[in-house]
């Protein structure tokens, strides 16, 4: 059975990301000329900083750019409007002045992925779609399973079988029903597009992506207001699929669309990603416009470890555009990168934080980025949902009798 598309009346349509064929607003996600990926496209209402003034501090207080055409369909778990840390500690030793970390992890599934998840999971509820589910790598599973436990919907996760058991546990304890797939996050996501296909179920990062990529976008929306309304000179960003990444560049090209920023084109965009899957890195260096995919991916940061990133081709073209940078960093220079950030600022962040951070100290070192520039790192996860990467390098906690004196003596 083929996907059936569903119409609703909206403000908002539909256009190919490479023909330009406008479509109406419906549970579609390919063009039926060239198979090019669907983007939404707004009929923007007069907007001012005002008009998201008094709101809730959640990401839905952006509602007018975003794809829900009823606030009655909202699914909402309270993501979003996340600390935009001044980090002055890591920024002294890294010799930034202006240096801010966009926190994520304390959403309240631990990651960004409650942005996307929460705007598809109100999508499939406007369109009427009896059941969700994604491909996931981890954290998507989280946050699908959760907003989809709100909305009552029943959900179905397609995951590789050796991510992160916390991950894993947190899906299932929403009441998923998770299916470990032996293979990678690849196999994973082919399998759930076949069945999502088949069964008219909203795959949010598949056959709901065009509505599902627009709640990345607040991550540029929320930094832009957090910044008093001014584009940030560099933003570094994890990138596995590559959706964050376009989707954040959207963001602030919108908000420069209704007259809310200006200067968006100075904006510098840096592509971060782990090495043992590093294909849009590969690209890049290689000054390719074809990303060649990695079979068998092999970082310690496994939420990045997509070997065929759907939107790879257009983050180059965000990178020619923006005029930025694509760089990798190895499993040790991660886990430093976790410790460096727990230290100075007080954040805990699982591998994929720890690879914005580690790119960002190369993009320094390397003379990328001005001391004095206004610099945006993004923090997607948390560090408790991936403790076992990291307890391979902390020390191990001696056990001590409970004796005053013994203690006292290990105590400075």
């Amino acid at each position: 059975m083929l996907l059936k598309e569903k119409l609703i009346l909206t403000r908002t349509s539909l256009q190919c990301r490479e023909c330009k064929k406008d479509y109406d607003t419906a549970f579609k996600y390919v063009c039926d000329e060239c198979f090019g990926p669907l983007d939404v496209k707004y009929n923007f209402p007069k907007i001012t900083k005002d008009t998201f003034s008094n709101r809730e501090h959640t990401y839905w207080r952006y509602f007018e750019l975003l794809p829900i055409e009823n606030r009655s369909n909202i699914v909402s778990i309270g993501a979003g409007m996340t600390p935009l840390i001044k980090a002055d500690n890591l920024g002294k030793k890294l010799g930034l002045n202006n240096l801010y970390i966009k926190n994520d992890s304390v959403n309240p599934t631990f990651s960004f992925k409650d942005r996307p998840a929460g705007v598809a999971i109100s999508k499939a509820k406007e369109f009427g779609l009896s059941s969700v589910g994604c491909a996931s790598t981890g954290n998507l599973a989280s946050a699908t399973a959760a907003h989809a436990a709100k909305a009552g919907l029943p959900c179905h996760v397609f995951a590789p079988s050796d991510i992160e058991m916390a991950k894993i546990a947190q899906a299932l304890s929403y009441g998923a029903n998770y299916i470990a797939v032996d293979g990678t996050y690849d196999d994973a996501n082919r399998i759930a597009a076949q069945i999502g296909d088949s069964k008219g179920m909203g795959i949010v990062n598949i056959n709901m992506r065009s509505h599902y990529v627009e709640g990345s976008k607040t991550f540029a929306f929320e930094v832009a207001e957090q910044l008093d309304w001014q584009v940030p000179d560099q933003v570094i960003v994890p990138v596995g699929s590559g959706a964050m990444l376009n989707a954040i560049c959207k963001g602030f090209e919108e908000l420069g669309t209704v007259s809310l920023l200006d200067n968006v084109s100075n904006m510098h965009i840096i592509a971060a990603q782990p090495h043992g899957c590093a294909p849009i890195v590969d690209a890049f260096k290689k000054n390719s416009k074809e990303v060649i995919p990695v079979e068998n991916p092999d970082t310690v940061a496994k939420s990045l470890a997509i070997g065929d990133p759907g939107d790879g081709r257009y983050v180059l073209k965000r990178l020619a555009q923006y005029s930025g940078f694509a760089e990798e960093c190895n499993n040790k220079e991660i886990l430093d990168a976790i410790l460096l950030l727990a230290h100075t600022e007080g954040i805990f962040t699982e591998p994929a934080g720890g690879v914005s951070i580690s790119v960002l100290q190369k993009m320094v070192e390397q003379g990328k980025i001005d001391k004095n520039d206004k610099v945006v790192c993004y923090v997607t996860g948390n560090g408790l949902k991936a403790t076992e990467s990291i307890m391979e390098v902390l020390e191990k906690p001696k056990v001590m009798k409970a004796d005053i004196a013994e203690i006292s003596a290990v105590v400075n």
